[in-house]
């Protein structure tokens, strides 16, 4: 039997205190996540109480936000835009450089392979937008005691900007989540995770070799390949514990672009 529909993806402006930020291709659900979770990952805003209102347009196309304070227009707007490389056209304004001078990611928990395994599982079963279509990604936080929140869209990283402003709005505390994502983690997806803090990121596919770099100066744990029973996990600060078969490359580490 065939999917029941294709997936869906609008231009959408961001406006800021009257600014237009950009266009981004997003899928129309929890748009309001995605305003909190892009604004927070980008350093416009530091904390939900920052943004005075939201008002989304989806006639129109456009999301309208206001600040409590004035936004600093020579900090963001005269900085260079880096256009990302995942689907659904998106736009940071940090570069590698900016994302280096983030603070280190608290210790946080420590988890068992097998664990972050059966969370994984558990995401694409619930993924219900990706099932209905087959064309969406997802992103998912695990908190503490292994419930499980999802939120999807047609680019991966404004999948994880939805989650982290889910995360934001509620006050969940990063240091005892662990991210899980669909999509490629690359320089800018670990970038979002590092601005928020959460110590563990999964993926059902790779980390690109920028991504693991950043991962190991802020102290991320990145596993990928996260399947069945199988998983790599590409960098060595001890929050994973192999507790499954040997032929588990747990120790996988990439070096200096080797």
């Amino acid at each position: 039997m065939g999917r029941k529909g294709c997936p869906d993806e609008y231009p959408i402006s961001l406006h800021l205190n009257g600014y237009e930020i950009a266009v981004f291709q997003l899928t129309k659900y929890n748009l309001d996540d995605w305003t909190y979770g892009y604004l927070f990952s980008e350093g416009f805003i530091q904390d939900a109480k920052d943004i005075e209102t939201i008002t989304i347009d989806e006639e129109m196309g456009a999301i309208h936000v206001s600040l409590h304070s004035q936004l600093d227009e020579e900090q963001f707007f005269l900085k260079k835009k880096h256009y990302t490389a995942g689907c659904g056209r998106g736009v940071t304004f940090f570069s590698m450089t900016d994302v280096k001078n983030f603070a280190k990611v608290a210790a946080g928990q420590k988890y068992l392979l097998s664990y972050l395994l059966k969370k994984r599982s558990e995401f694409a079963g619930a993924s219900s937008l990706y099932l209905e279509t087959g064309g969406m990604h997802g992103a998912c936080i695990v908190e503490e005691d292994g419930t499980i929140t999802i939120r999807e869209d047609i680019g991966r990283h404004n999948a994880v900007d939805k989650i982290i402003g889910h995360a934001l709005r509620k006050g969940l505390p990063p240091e005892r989540l662990i991210l899980l994502t669909t999509g490629r983690v690359s320089y800018e997806m670990l970038s979002k995770a590092a601005k928020f803090g959460f110590p563990v990121i999964g993926s059902r596919t790779a980390a690109t070799k920028q991504a693991v770099q950043l991962a190991k100066f802020l102290n991320i744990e990145v596993i990928g390949y996260l399947r069945g029973k199988m998983a790599t996990v590409y960098t060595s600060t001890g929050r994973v514990k192999n507790d499954l078969s040997q032929e588990i490359d747990l120790e996988r580490s990439i070096e200096g672009g080797n």
